[in-house]
């Protein structure tokens, strides 16, 4: 018997995600299971009832109906105790709980005997468990989101301009927290042309806001702040006061402020003072995605933009839904891919598996047994380094573009011989003007191949240094050609057609060398950016 999804509309104010988007229903659907939606319920994100019909999904009139029947519950919100009223015994419920902060509604889930698996409780520290992460899915729109409301509040251009009617400098932009939102928050200030700046605790983070355009500024107070989870821990009072002192500066330069600061379990930071608003330029903005914890900002009102000592402060705690298409897919991708490794016989049918770190994780309540909180996941421990030999161990000698040890002795004997007998071969036999370019060449590619092959890898490549040694060479070789060095008492000069040829040769082999420098400048510039 395959299991019944279903997805009711989102009661909570102001809220105009959906569980499940049509695209998801049919592959819900390939996985065995029935889906009901309840009329209604994806039209705010844009999604009518006849997408869900096409998509296979069945249209139900209304909620009681809809969650009396169904076995498993796809929600966005934490389900109201009206709600929970309305399961079935026994029922599945998957969504966003909150079990911290949801105390009565945890005891009534008890009570209908369900079983609750919490997205918000995923261990975000198994790399495997990336594909059902929905709180980065859902931070990764708000900091987008907010740096759309910060423009919309701002009264200038974030890049600069320079018209016949003056030069427009580019806006500032400061972000506190350098987490999955405020990432999200740095990229499109920078590809909005803003000098954008950026602070974390965790300095493992100081890469990834370069690398997305940002300027990190490091708090002068040596301490950690990594707390595990993709979250930072609460920090020591001497690093707090350092840190105070830098927001302080960087309220006071910046035109917007986004604030992005969060620890589980806890109410937000307090990072913005009164002071520093007060001490911020008229028309500034402050984006504040820590509003519905109590905000980042002592000024912030949940909900609601305000404007203090000429400061506008964005408190909206619905930047996810004001994208609700886009974030409904997202949400419902990262429940599709929960649903098929509780499905993984794709027969319509879950087990809550508690063998797989990331199922128990998100597991808080388990047919009516509260189960939360969970055990930490079971993480592969980190390689030992191996043991230091006793044995003392010595770099093999070798050239640039190789770690071989140098030749043995009797070997590089024999080679010398055969050169020098090859050698004198030749100067018993050639003539004397041949001898002395012979010996020219010789010694050149000697030197040549000392200088050039000597050259670390990372500076040159081991193709590059033949063909510019060769082009050297040739390049050499034109110049003598072109003009040679008469003996004495000769008189005679290289054919026009020598000349021609020896003119192209130089030619080819400057283009060859030059341009290799230039496109070496072009590649090390990219890496700059």
């Amino acid at each position: 018997m395959t299991l019944l999804i279903g997805v009711p509309k989102e009661t909570f104010a102001g809220e105009k995600r959906v569980a499940t988007v049509p695209e998801v229903v049919a592959k819900l659907i390939k996985l065995g299971f029935s889906v009901a939606v309840e009329s209604g319920a994806g039209a705010a994100a844009n999604f009518s009832d006849d997408d869900y019909r096409a998509a296979g999904a069945e249209v139900s009139p209304g909620s009681a109906e809809l969650l009396g029947r169904a076995d498993i519950v796809f929600k966005v919100r934490p389900p109201t105790l009206d709600e929970v009223g309305m399961l079935r015994e026994g029922a599945t419920l998957i969504g966003f709980v909150w079990p911290a902060q949801h105390p009565e509604l945890m005891a009534a889930l008890q009570a209908r005997k369900t079983t609750v698996l919490a997205i918000d409780c995923l261990p975000r520290q198994l790399s495997r468990a990336q594909k059902m992460d929905a709180l980065s899915s859902m931070a990764g729109i708000s900091g987008y989101r907010a740096v759309v409301e910060a423009a919309n509040a701002f009264g200038r251009f974030f890049n600069g301009q320079i018209t016949a009617a003056g030069k427009i400098p580019p806006a500032k932009v400061f972000i506190a927290g350098a987490g999955v939102a405020g990432l999200a928050a740095i990229g499109t200030a920078a590809n909005l042309g803003a000098v954008v700046r950026a602070n974390d605790t965790r300095a493992e983070v100081a890469d990834q806001v370069v690398s997305l355009g940002g300027e990190f500024v490091k708090v002068d107070y040596d301490e950690e702040g990594s707390g595990g989870g993709g979250y930072a821990k609460v920090m020591s009072e001497g690093f707090q006061a350092a840190q105070r002192q830098m927001y302080a500066r960087e309220a006071k330069d910046a035109d917007i402020v986004i604030t992005t600061a969060l620890i589980p379990g806890k109410p937000a930071p307090k990072l913005i003072t009164a002071e520093m608003v007060q001490s911020m330029k008229p028309g500034s903005v402050i984006v504040d995605l820590a509003a519905e914890q109590g905000g980042n900002c002592e000024l912030t009102v949940p909900g609601e933009a305000v404007v203090r000592h000429g400061v506008t402060i964005i408190g909206y705690t619905d930047l996810v839904s004001r994208l609700a298409r886009q974030s409904s897919t997202l949400y419902s991708n990262n429940l599709l891919r929960l649903t098929e490794d509780l499905c993984k016989a794709k027969d319509g049918n879950i087990a809550v598996n508690f063998e797989d770190d990331a199922i128990r994780g998100l597991t808080v309540i388990k047919q009516g047994e509260l189960t939360w909180p969970a055990p930490p996941p079971k993480l592969p421990a980190a390689s030992a380094k191996p043991k230091a030999s006793s044995a003392p161990i010595t770099a093999p000698k070798g050239h640039g573009h190789g770690a071989g040890a140098p030749m043995p002795v009797k070997s590089l004997a024999i080679v010398f011989g055969v050169g020098a007998l090859l050698f004198l071969l030749v100067g018993l036999y050639a003539p004397a003007s041949f001898l002395s370019h012979f010996t020219v060449f010789v010694l050149a590619c000697f030197v040549g191949y000392m200088v050039v092959w000597n050259v670390t890898p990372s500076l040159h490549t081991p193709l590059m240094s033949v063909t510019n040694a060769i082009s050297s060479i040739i390049a050499i070789g034109a110049l003598v050609q072109i003009a040679p060095p008469l003996a004495e008492g000769a008189s005679d000069r290289p054919g026009g057609l020598i000349g021609v040829l020896a003119f192209v040769a130089i030619t080819l082999t400057a283009v060859n060398m030059f341009g290799g420098f230039a496109v070496t400048r072009r590649m090390l510039a990219m890496f700059r950016k």
